[in-house]
């Protein structure tokens, strides 16, 4: 049964209950953004009905009860991995952070970066925010150039990112910008141009990894949809087949028998990565890191 949430957390809670409710089903794969499963995992719970979101990487997710898990790492996972990276191979002393207020992704990484960044001996020089409806970012960005950072962190999607960069570059800045997995989408690239070239960001998996799990995955990928597959299509595929893994170690389709049996698994082998679940039924992982390289992303190395 799919239902499309429409990234609204209103509908997301609606949705859980139809399918609960309604449709009587034993697990719920999503959903896609931390803020639409925050609505819907607390439903899940109180419900008893597993379920796995792919891409939610807010910490809270899993916090809200022992039916909730998920297939990707988190925030502060993916703040870590961009800190060290810019100041341990990039040599970055210097870094601002650009990032929207409202949005608990962004504003979990951002926290996380300048946390990390602090502690690895970096300095952050400015920490500006702007709302999600803005589009113009000349007032805090002419702010971040005064202060000349080697680096600039923008946790955000692939649409603000791309915005963000053209403005920057149109200033005058020449620091490297840095990301999450949130610029994972070719259209980064369509939309952003010569102004992201250069640019880093963590992510799940890369299509580009020999591991031979990876390289069937993108080949069949292709054939079904002409298109290579990005993270979220991978990490989609991963949380439908860790609940196929759950179901058939359980023996049976119930859903406290699902449930038991994914927080038992032990180790699952997937696209992005083979994973064991903590004590909150996050996974214990790798990330990657790519670079913008020729309008193309470049695997650059693991983490």
């Amino acid at each position: 049964v799919i239902i499309d949430d429409r990234n609204e957390p209103k509908e997301t809670a609606n949705a859980f209950r139809k399918l609960i409710d309604q449709d009587k089903v034993v697990a719920i794969i999503g959903s896609l953004t931390s803020k639409c499963t925050l609505a819907g995992a607390p439903i899940a719970n109180a419900k008893k009905i597993p379920m796995i979101t792919s891409s939610s990487t807010n910490p809270k997710v899993t916090l809200t009860g022992p039916y909730a898990f998920r297939v990707c790492f988190i925030d502060d996972f993916q703040g870590q991995v961009m800190a060290q990276f810019a100041y341990e191979d990039l040599s970055a002393k210097k870094a601002a952070i650009l990032y929207d207020n409202g949005n608990d992704y962004s504003k979990g990484l951002a926290e996380f970066f300048e946390k990390s960044f602090t502690e690895f001996g970096g300095e952050v020089v400015a920490k500006e925010v702007y709302s999600q409806t803005d589009s113009d970012f000349n007032a805090q960005l002419t702010t971040i150039k005064n202060l000349n950072p080697d680096v600039i962190f923008l946790p955000d999607y692939y649409q603000k990112v791309a915005l963000i960069a053209k403005q920057a570059r149109g200033l005058g800045i020449k620091a490297t910008f840095l990301g999450g997995d949130g610029w994972d989408s070719p259209e980064l690239v369509k939309l952003g141009g010569d102004a992201i070239e250069g640019g880093y960001f963590s992510n799940h998996y890369s299509k580009d990894d020999p591991d031979e799990k990876v390289q069937e995955f993108v080949k069949k990928y292709k054939e079904k949809y002409g298109s290579e597959p990005d993270a979220l299509a991978a990490l989609a595929y991963d949380a439908l087949y860790f609940l196929v893994a759950g179901i058939e170690d359980a023996g049976k389709v119930d859903s406290q028998a699902i449930r038991d049996s994914l927080e038992e698994m032990g180790k699952y082998d997937g696209v992005t990565g083979s994973f064991t679940l903590d004590k909150n039924r996050d996974p214990i992982k790798s990330a990657v890191v790519l670079k913008i390289e020729g309008g193309a992303q470049k695997f650059v190395k693991r983490v």
